[in-house]
């Protein structure tokens, strides 16, 4: 491609050194990843910045550079830009002939749920018969073909680069989860999305962002910069969701669990099982995608459990349904659809239960135990493994979560564990992080039998729960071993049901 041509995406403020038609092969930001030809794009990161890795990208290659400060004394062509972050979305998209205009794109953002729903968005697309693809933290999905995720949202380039062969492939519809990070470094500056989505906010990664204002500024952008043609899918249940329906120039589809002012109403919602069954209720006659909805009703019964379950799949159906997928499909997909792993998943069910979650912040532990309220049950064990690295702030706000629950489902004790030989050492429980935890729970009147090792604080719980009772297995990377170690210690007291109900987890 001319560079001339492709500089015409981008706003270049000054430049030095240039050559004139120059031809470029390629497009980089990683000075190890240049081939002959390419583009340079110096970007400003976290812990690092590309600018001090130009003259090895020249070495390796580059022929052109993009900067926001001039290298003086490397002698190629340099455009200096005002954000070479939103510059690299901008040549990513242009050599890439912007894949995202030539597909169906679903943006799904909020702080708890976005695997869970894309998955589930996923699920009722294919199921539909249409070509889809998938990107999120467990991983890209093109077509049949799955690579693994190193971020939640790809860096723009490598972004728009799986577009492309999405184009490549006749895929239709893309459902895609977008973080606040990938918002506020502009990795989706320039994808054309259809469809986006908020679904709840709660206090998490407010150390990246510095403030829970910050936080919701950045992950509303989803929305708040969404184009007229495009349609925005809200919770009227959450506030902050609730906050941005007048703020968007995006056609905007309202639902709710418990309001029943939006477009779409869950109605006659049963959770005794854990399972949700309700209703669907389109309250009131609304156009969308060329496509017309009616007062109408239909009923959904859901294989994966939780409350939280119920709002995904809100924000599933509502996609589905401006997607043009017929009412019969969404009802069989939701019906089998097996769910994500640790999101309040049952891994036993006979005499007793087990459910493993990943219980990251106030916002997925309220609902997460709001939904054992509805349970049927007759004890509540809860195994909590104390968030390590996370600071002090953060595990006395989870600390309080579950003490306002405790006393709700008549917990009095509480099995605790700082994980010491299943985590990294970045995810160490410091005696601060631990301490803490053990205040709120002290002035809530909770007794804690608090355990170094993950083990020992999962066969507490199993030697105390009998029959009817409930075992929750709850705590992010210190209970990531959990289901494995709980599965096997039962198997080791109840060798009758290997084979039968369970098989080790190795």
């Amino acid at each position: 491609m001319k560079l001339s041509d492709l500089l015409q995406s981008i706003e270049v403020l000054e430049s030095i050194n240039e050559i004139d038609h120059l031809a470029v092969n390629g497009v980089s930001y990683h000075s190890q990843k240049v081939s002959e030809g390419d583009i340079f794009v110096c970007i400003k990161g976290y812990k690092t910045d590309g600018h001090k890795y130009l003259l090895n990208a020249v070495g390796n290659g580059a022929k052109v550079a993009v900067v926001e400060e001039f290298q003086k004394e490397i002698d190629i062509p340099q455009y200096r830009v005002e954000n070479s972050r939103i510059a690299l979305a901008q040549l990513g998209a242009t050599i890439y002939n912007h894949p995202s205009s030539k597909l169906n794109m679903i943006g799904i953002t909020a702080t708890n749920g976005k695997t869970t729903t894309s998955y589930m968005t996923n699920a009722i697309l294919e199921n539909q018969g249409l070509k889809t693809g998938l990107i999120g933290t467990v991983n890209i999905k093109i077509g049949e073909m799955a690579i693994p995720s190193e971020l939640t949202t790809p860096e723009s380039l490598d972004l728009q680069y799986y577009l492309k062969q999405m184009v490549d492939q006749d895929i239709t519809h893309v459902s895609m989860e977008v973080s606040s990070a990938a918002l506020e470094t502009h990795r989706v500056e320039s994808v054309n999305y259809d469809i986006v989505t908020f679904n709840n906010i709660s206090r998490e990664h407010i150390d990246s962002h510095g403030t829970f204002e910050q936080y919701f500024e950045a992950k509303s952008r989803l929305i708040r910069h969404a184009s007229p043609t495009s349609l925005a899918v809200l919770n009227l249940d959450d506030e902050y969701s609730a906050s941005l329906v007048d703020q968007t120039q995006a056609q905007v589809i309202t639902f709710g669990v418990k309001s029943k002012q939006g477009h779409i109403h869950c109605k006659n919602l049963d959770l005794s099982s854990g399972r949700g069954k309700f209703t669907v209720e389109i309250l009131k006659p609304f156009k969308a995608n060329g496509i017309e909805f009616s007062p109408s009703e239909f009923d959904v019964q859901l294989n994966v459990p939780g409350l939280h379950s119920v709002y995904n799949s809100m924000v599933a159906i509502t996609v589905a349904l401006l997607s043009g997928v017929s009412i019969g499909t969404i009802q069989e997909t939701l019906k089998t659809f097996a769910g994500v792993e640790r999101r309040f998943e049952f891994i036993f069910e006979d005499d007793i239960k087990i459910i493993d979650d990943h219980f990251a912040n106030p916002g997925n532990i309220n609902v997460t135990l709001e939904t054992l309220k509805f349970m049927d049950f007759e004890q509540l064990h809860l195994v909590y493994a104390i968030r390590g690295e996370r600071g002090p702030t953060v595990n006395r706000e989870n600390a309080e979560a579950i003490a306002e629950w405790a006393s709700k489902l008549n917990v009095k004790e509480i099995t605790a564990t700082k994980s010491v030989s299943h985590v990294t050492e970045k995810d160490k429980v410091t005696d601060e992080e631990a301490n803490v935890f053990m205040e709120v729970m002290s002035k809530a009147n909770i007794k804690v039998h608090l355990y170094d090792e993950l083990p020992e604080a999962t066969s507490y719980a199993l030697d105390h729960a009998k029959d009817g009772d409930l075992v929750l297995l709850a705590g992010c990377q210190g209970m990531d071993h959990g289901a494995k170690v709980t599965i096997n210690q039962l198997i080791e007291r109840k060798p009758e049901l290997l084979n039968s109900k369970l098989t080790p987890i190795r």
